[in-house]
């Protein structure tokens, strides 16, 4: 099936660039572009993309907020942030939006390539390597408290193994290694991920990351 995607870039030759990129591959298809996020309503129900490429700083709607609103809406596209940065406060707040995760502008082309397709089928664009780096900016100091006690809160609607899951997921484990670690199948682990985005309202397994984070039961020492 041919993937359909929206480019949402200020830079025109960024979205050149992006086009000739990813023009070459016959399972996608530029549907559509926008030059700001205020462009991404229409497009996206003009268009009805598979995945939207959003580039983050945008003089009137940022695409932070562009990813927040479309994420909020049923049956909205997938999400790839672009940025120039690997792990600013920016590219979390857009993964906390909803977005599937992001990519560098300077990331090679069959990177790029890569990233959308496995959004596109659903799994993280993000590795476990990655999601483990990312997770360690999360600590804001001044917010910590509240946001300890509201992530850790969310999470008491858990059973007790969706709860050892979404640990795991946290630390940046993959379903293989989850399956491993907790004696599970693979197609179990999936079951327990899936139950437990539905449970807590979130998208995808590295907003799970996120949340585990913020709840305090993952410390960035051990992870590294």
């Amino acid at each position: 099936m041919t993937i359909r995607l929206i480019v949402v870039d200020d830079d025109p030759l960024v979205r050149a660039g992006l086009a000739l990129m990813l023009g070459g591959a016959e399972d996608l298809e530029i549907v559509g572009e926008g030059a700001d996020g205020r462009d991404v309503p229409e497009l996206v129900a003009r268009h009805a993309p598979d995945v939207v490429l959003m580039d983050i700083r945008m003089p009137h709607v940022d695409g932070l907020t562009a990813t927040e609103r479309l994420r909020a809406r049923p049956g909205a596209p997938e999400v790839v942030v672009l940025t120039t940065f690997h792990a600013d406060e920016q590219v979390l707040r857009a993964l906390r939006a909803g977005a599937a995760g992001f990519v560098l502008k300077d990331t090679p082309p069959a990177e790029i390539v890569a990233a959308v397709r496995r959004v596109a089928a659903g799994d993280p664009v993000l590795s476990p390597a990655v999601t483990r780096r990312l997770v360690a900016h999360v600590v804001e100091r001044p917010e910590r408290p509240p946001r300890r006690t509201t992530a850790a809160g969310r999470l008491t609607g858990l059973g007790d193994r969706e709860r050892e899951v979404a640990v795991a997921v946290g630390h940046g484990r993959s379903n293989a290694e989850i399956a491993a670690e907790l004696y599970m199948s693979v197609p179990t682990v999936k079951t327990h991920v899936s139950r437990i985005l539905a449970k807590l309202g979130l998208n995808n397994r590295v907003q799970i990351a996120l949340l585990v984070h913020d709840a305090g039961l993952v410390d960035a020492d051990e992870d590294d």
